[in-house]
């Protein structure tokens, strides 16, 4: 006889679940499957695990090689056919399944209407009365707990808005960001049932052991804690919940039809609302599909997997199938369980910091990303590494637009907010027919009062809100890539604040982009690096000396790199405007270094020689002013420094340095 045990209390394997109250024994059917299956809870005892076997469709996607590779893929393959008849979002076909069904979807409607109609006539009466802004918060709190009567589709559809800045003011984001998916679980019986319809085999074949009741429950599944009857390893289960495709169809239908009343009447909101939710649905069904998840997680194991403190479980493909996911069991701690994670003598900190790397490489690498970006998708391990969760939800960024976010920056530093107006073309918020100049003074009026600070001490979060504020007032639609990267920063931050209230998501992600703008051979990224180094024909030292400094605080920053673009530049076809910069700068510095040693050495020498020499003439050898003297030792104490911070580079080869002498050889 099959055997269960229970879950232990800090381990998560899909932290966006969250526990939901138990049904009671009324509330289960009384088959004879289901009494046998509560039998077996009670009266069983766990029999000895067996011998650990490794099975090659099951390996570590990143080691498997030759013939496991292939037994892999087949067992993938075979997911895959069990998986064919996953429900895919078409609003034509919900169409037709619901408009031959008035009554069903009439008792939906009014449901909604009463919750959501309430909530529309509390809005008019405060615009009205001329309270419409002092009650925001008031009115977002009630708009959360809506969602959450409503359902899982209203959940999940609040959790996105939490997102769109173009769509809700910040009260709103703030409100629904705090949204759960905690909803009661379904019994047992019926999660152990599909489990073996779906993967063809009886339960206790796959399982020796199973947790008696879901370790966690959320919208569209729960999640069981089991070992595998041939190997004994400890998996985690995930269930998808009975009649779900129902459901959320049902209400997709409806919000929909909502959405063409919105883009019709509701002049406040510029963005498509239908085409929001179209694409906000296509999401949703693409959670359903859970071998879909399955190769979401692989993808993501093998993009961002390879840093020694990034955990992505694996899959089990031969016991997953379009409804049950069985993955990895991962130990941990949600990320923001504080006092747990420094109980394990780990650091938050570190914890967050590893996130923001890892989110950034995500956003501007490869472009992949994780796009249900909360606290409990995040886990601490006892070994102190970072576990990512639940890939039912990904996204990815155009390879235009990740170019286009470091030139943002760049602008932004900078204080060019009519070329941070122009990026709004290249990173898709703005059409190329909306003109740009309205939303200069805009952008002027926020950064010139949040840059009183440098970059590195901007709170992310105001930074947020601020922006949030201006696509909110200007026909901004802005991408789902980008408000799902923004959150998940602005989660990231809110973690370390807990533990750090200076933390600073931007001072923590400055040398990625440091190390980006030095060692990136992108010609966009070039010219973004130029751009931040030139101005009015002088070379900004200073600038240079902060992205060395900011670039080496990066692991994977490398000082040979970070010459190789601007050498490229500077020899190339188009490098000599470039090239006659560099020789002025070159004058510059040999002016400094020259200027710099006679000080020294006329400061060197004693008072009463230096008084005989030079005829107590206080400026010693030199006809130029104090104030020339001390810019041309700033200068050349400040080479000194870059050139400190060069040779400080493991891999700094100094021979690179010679094509540029050899330019203003040549040239003088």
């Amino acid at each position: 006889m099959m055997s269960f045990v229970a879950a232990g209390s800090q381990c998560f394997c899909s932290s966006s679940l969250a526990l939901g109250p138990r049904p009671t024994s009324a509330s289960r059917p009384k088959t004879r499957r289901a009494r046998e299956a509560r039998a077996a809870l009670v009266e069983a005892r766990p029999p000895p695990a067996p011998a650990r076997v490794i099975r090659p469709a099951v390996r570590d996607a990143n080691l498997i090689v030759g013939g496991d590779r292939t037994e892999d893929l087949q067992a993938e393959a075979r997911a895959m056919a069990r998986a064919v008849n996953a429900s895919v979002y078409s609003p034509e076909v919900l169409a037709v399944q619901y408009g031959s069904r008035p009554i069903k979807v009439l008792r939906r409607t009014l449901e909604i209407l009463t919750g959501l109609g309430s909530f529309g006539l509390k809005l008019l009466l405060d615009k009205r009365n001329g309270v419409f802004d002092q009650k925001k918060g008031i009115r977002a709190a009630e708009l959360r707990r809506i969602f959450t009567r409503l359902g899982p589709t209203f959940v999940k559809l609040g959790q996105g808005l939490s997102t769109r800045p173009d769509i809700c003011p910040p009260e709103y984001l703030e409100e629904l960001a705090e949204l759960q998916d905690a909803l009661p679980t379904f019994p047992d019986a019926e999660a152990f049932s599909c489990i073996e319809r779906e993967l063809g085999l009886p339960l206790d074949s796959i399982f020796s052991s199973i947790s008696p009741s879901p370790i966690a429950a959320a919208s569209l599944g729960q999640v069981y804690k089991a070992q595998l009857a041939y190997s004994g390893q400890t998996v985690a289960v995930k269930v998808q919940r009975p009649g779900i495709e129902e459901a959320i169809g049902l209400d997709f239908y409806l919000i929909r039809g909502l959405g063409f009343f919105i883009n019709k009447y509701v002049d406040i909101i510029t963005s498509d609302v239908v085409a929001l939710i179209d694409e906000f649905a296509r999401r949703v069904y693409q959670e359903l599909n859970y071998v879909q998840e399955g190769q979401n997680a692989r993808r993501f194991k093998k993009l961002y997997a390879d840093r020694e403190d990034i955990l992505v479980p694996d899959i089990f493909w031969d016991y997953t199938s379009g409804k049950v996911l069985t993955m990895e069991w991962v130990d941990g701690v949600k990320l923001n369980e504080q006092d747990a994670i420094e109980r394990q003598g780990l650091k938050v900190l570190d914890l967050v910091n590893t996130g923001i790397q890892c989110s950034l490489r995500q956003l501007l690498e490869y472009g992949y990303f994780h796009a249900d970006p909360h606290p409990g998708n995040l886990l601490a391990t006892p070994e102190g590494k970072l576990a990512f969760l639940d890939f039912g939800m990904m996204s990815e960024t155009p390879e235009e637009a990740r170019f286009a976010i470091i030139g943002h920056v760049v602008h932004m530093v900078n204080r060019d907010y009519e070329a941070m107006a122009r990026d709004y073309y290249a990173l898709d918020f703005l059409s190329r027919d909306v003109d740009v100049s309205p939303i200069v003074p805009a952008l002027r009026n926020f950064f010139d009062d949040a840059l009183n600070y440098t970059v590195s001490e901007l709170n992310f979060k105001t930074l947020v809100n601020g922006l949030g504020a201006v696509f909110y007032q200007y026909p901004f639609n802005v991408p789902a890539y980008y408000a799902l990267i923004l959150r998940s920063l602005t989660v990231l931050e809110g973690l370390a604040l807990y533990a750090d209230p200076n933390f600073k998501v931007l001072a923590a992600s400055y040398p990625y982009f440091a190390k980006r703008l030095l060692t990136d051979p992108n010609p966009y990224l070039r010219d973004a690096l130029i751009e931040l180094l030139f101005k009015d024909g002088r070379f900004r030292w200073n600038r240079l000396e902060n992205l060395l400094v900011q670039g080496s605080k990066d692991r994977d920053f490398s000082a040979n790199d970070a010459l190789q673009p601007v050498l490229k530049l500077l020899l190339g076809p188009d490098g000599e405007q470039l090239q006659i910069l560099v020789i002025k700068e070159a004058v510059r510095v040999t002016e400094a270094v020259v200027i710099g040693t006679v000080v020294d050495t006329y400061n060197s020498i004693p008072n009463v020689v230096r008084a005989l020499i030079f005829n107590a003439n206080v400026a010693g050898p030199l006809t130029v002013s104090d104030s020339e003297i001390d810019s041309m030792m700033a200068l050349r104490d400040q080479v000194f420094r870059i050139w400190g911070l060069l040779r400080s580079s493991q891999d700094f080869d100094p021979a690179l340095l010679q094509p540029i002498l050899q330019v203003n050889t040549v040239v003088l």
